[in-house]
């Protein structure tokens, strides 16, 4: 029972809210039809009312028709009998049309208007007996009333909610600046003592648009509010140029303050009008006057909410976006390079197998040469094999990265890149792309992309200038060049900074077996990388200078570390016959945190130093170059400003490192780079009876 209590309420409001619904939309039309049948144009025309009845929907068009009827009756008497029949023929005529359901494109509203007035008008022409310009006057006013009819339709079945989030096309846009402006146009008529508040409207919302919407939108709304008020006598036509240059002023004085603008939108249009020397232009000064100060005066909690909603979801990338689309291809096709990775590993394991009942069907026709020698053969070819399985399966990571990179671009903001433009092209720069990107973390990056090798964007102004226009501090810029072109990246500064010192020792000739890169990927991370290859002299240094380029080179591009290691592992299977390999030690460090990453593949201890307080981190891993499929071993530690890290080759720790977290104690105060020599000699000091192994180490201080 209260159930069905329930239900009927239900019912009973929506009865109620659809009445309520009706009834304002009743109005709306009534009204509308109203106000436009007081709008004349040349003098004596007033097409627009017409115009508005032929595209009103089937639920509309009779109110606006009454509207329409009563409105020239009241403004316009001595023409109501031909406007009234115009009424009922454009009624009819838009009746037949909604009945048939082919209301979906404009050019039947629009041949309806054109008809139901050029009829009327030459069957009142005729009669009249009217002169050639009074026939030209109506053919005039029924191309208006087909113009009218085209706008009013764009405006009416445009998508609102696209309006709000600023993905209207700009001819839909247009349409509704038109139609409001032969609406402002209507109200123009309407007078308290020779000043006109449609104008005033006009002013102010022309000044609010171009201060706090856009330029373009202020052009054109500042254009046709111009036209279509200008067109109301002849004393108003000089407000055609007066508002669009008035407009165009604001337009460059509004990064002043919006004083400035009003100021000049003020004068610009004062000197319209006393050029005009006519009365009425006393008081359209006076009106833009009145209005500028208004503009000035808006609190600006009021001009937030105005910026909110034309800016307000420029930070909101839609689902169909190129980012979307792009990270979704990215995922495709990493998924596509894995699938194609298992086929290529299935197909090798079938030859495999093969290969193999076919070595024991012909043992017996081979010698034992023939036979070893077909093993070694197959052996490498199916190494090989595995080796472009696994580059399959390292594209597909690599693909995979590049997807969650561009997924973790939280959006582009589109204002501060024209803002960044505008700033350049005052100092003659023009590059072909900037993107300001802001991550998940919200931290910002800048990316300007420019032909050749510019180096204006170093200098100290430029950078200082783009840190105010985003609101954020940036570091250098960091330059990457291309063939023809050149990548300037700024990335924000970050909350912390890191002192480095490091040293090295080559056991055997000049040559270290060690390698040791710095990265700064661009977003905050700092990459400290050791590298050691087998053994030492010439050939371990070309494993490990090849293991740390490499991986420092596919981190810098934006590649993940496992990906990154998986492409280092198969370099390093595939470089010679003759076994190869290298150990890996990664710290990356979040230098807005202070959060530290550790990858180690084969590589010895890293140690933490935390004023009196030394952590070992040891993980159980393997080098890079001896197996396929290897990872990583991981694990994380947070760091504070002076806090300690340490990472050293085995060359360092091979007698046991028992000694090293006592001597990393009593460092307090002293330099990284003192530190680094230090740890060195003393290493040296204590494997020097011993065979010696090359040696690296890194020390790294959180400032």
């Amino acid at each position: 029972m209260k159930t069905v209590t329930r239900k009927k309420e239900e019912l009973t409001k929506k009865i109620k809210k659809g009445k309520s619904a009706d009834i304002i939309t009743a109005a709306a039309y009534f009204i509308l039809g109203f106000i436009l049948s007081s709008c004349f144009v040349l003098r004596s025309a007033s097409p627009f009312s017409i115009s508005f009845i032929s595209v009103s929907k089937r639920n509309g068009f009779l109110y606006s028709a009454l509207g329409s009827a009563a409105g020239y009756l009241l403004f316009c008497p001595e023409s109501f009998a031909r406007y009234a029949v115009a009424v009922v023929i454009v009624s009819l005529g838009t009746f037949a049309v909604s009945l048939a359901d082919l209301k979906n494109q404009p050019h039947l509203p629009m041949l309806i208007s054109f008809l139901s007035l050029f009829a009327t008008g030459m069957v009142v022409d005729i009669k009249t007996g009217a002169v050639t310009m009074q026939y030209a006057l109506t053919a005039a006013e029924s191309l208006l009333g087909l113009g009218g009819a085209f706008f009013f339709f764009k405006a009416i079945n445009c998508n609102f909610k696209r309006f709000r989030f600023k993905a209207l096309p700009v001819s839909d846009l247009t349409c509704i600046i038109i139609s409001c402006a032969v609406i402002l146009m209507s109200l123009s008529r309407l007078t308290i003592g020779n000043v006109s508040p449609a104008r005033m409207t006009a002013v102010l919302i022309i000044l609010l648009i171009t201060r706090y919407g856009s330029d373009k939108l202020g052009i054109i709304l500042s254009l046709s509010f111009g036209l279509s008020l200008g067109l109301e006598s002849r004393e108003t036509v000089f407000l055609a140029g007066a508002y669009a240059f008035s407009a165009l002023l604001a337009v460059l004085f509004c990064p002043v303050g919006k004083w400035s603008a009003a100021l000049s939108f003020t004068v610009s249009t004062a000197l319209f009008a006393i050029a005009s020397g006519s009365q009425t232009g006393i008081y359209i000064a006076l009106e833009a006057m009145a209005s500028s100060i208004v503009f000035a005066l808006i609190p600006s909690a009021a001009t937030k909410k105005i910026e909110e909603f034309f800016h307000g979801n420029d930070d909101i990338t839609p689902d169909g976006s190129l980012r979307k689309s792009l990270v979704v291809r990215l995922k495709f096709a990493s998924s596509a390079m894995t699938n194609i990775s298992e086929c290529v590993n299935e197909v090798r394991e079938k030859i495999n197998e093969i290969h193999i009942k076919n070595a024991e069907k012909n043992k017996d026709e081979l010698t034992e040469e023939e036979y070893i020698s077909q093993e070694i053969i197959n052996a490498k070819t199916n190494e090989i094999r595995v080796v472009a399985s696994d580059q399959f399966f390292s594209i597909a990571d690599m693909l995979a990265d590049l997807a969650k990179e561009f997924d973790e671009a939280e959006y582009f903001d589109n204002i501060a890149a024209g803002r960044i433009r505008r700033l350049l092209g005052e100092y003659e720069i023009y590059p072909k792309n900037i993107s300001v990107i802001e991550d998940q973390y919200g931290r910002v990056r800048i990316e300007i992309m420019t032909n050749g090798r510019e180096t204006m964007l170093s200098r100290a102004d430029i950078q200082k200038e783009i840190s105010k226009i985003c609101g954020r501090n940036f570091e250098k810029g960091k330059v990457t060049h291309f063939r023809d072109d050149s990548m300037i990246t700024f990335a924000e500064r970050p909350n912390y900074s890191f002192e480095i010192g490091f040293a090295q020792h080559s056991a055997e000739g000049r040559l270290c077996g060690d390698t040791i890169k710095l990265v700064n990927d661009g977003k905050g991370h700092s990459i400290l990388i050791i590298s050691d290859g087998m053994g030492k002299g010439g050939r371990a240094a070309l494993d490990g200078a090849m293991g740390a380029g490499l991986l420092s080179r596919l981190l810098s591009a934006g590649f993940g570390f496992d990906s990154a290691l998986k492409v280092v592992n198969s370099a390093l299977l595939v470089k010679s016959n003759e076994e190869s390999l290298a150990t890996i030690d990664c710290a990356s460090v979040d230098l807005f945190t202070g959060r530290v990453d550790l990858y180690k593949a084969g590589a010895p201890a890293t140690f933490i130093v935390k004023g009196s307080r030394v952590t070992k981190c040891e993980l159980s891993s393997m080098p890079a170059g001896i197996l396929r499929g290897i990872e990583f071993a991981k694990r994380t530690a947070v760091l504070s400003s002076g806090n300690l890290i340490v990472m050293t080759s085995d060359g360092i720790t091979e007698t046991g490192g028992e000694w090293l977290p006592a001597l990393l104690k009593g460092f307090e105060g002293v330099s990284c780079q003192e530190i680094a020599d230090t740890v060195l000699r003393e290493a040296l000091n204590i494997s020097k009876d011993k065979k010696e192994d090359d040696m690296s180490i890194i020390v790294a201080r959180l400032k």
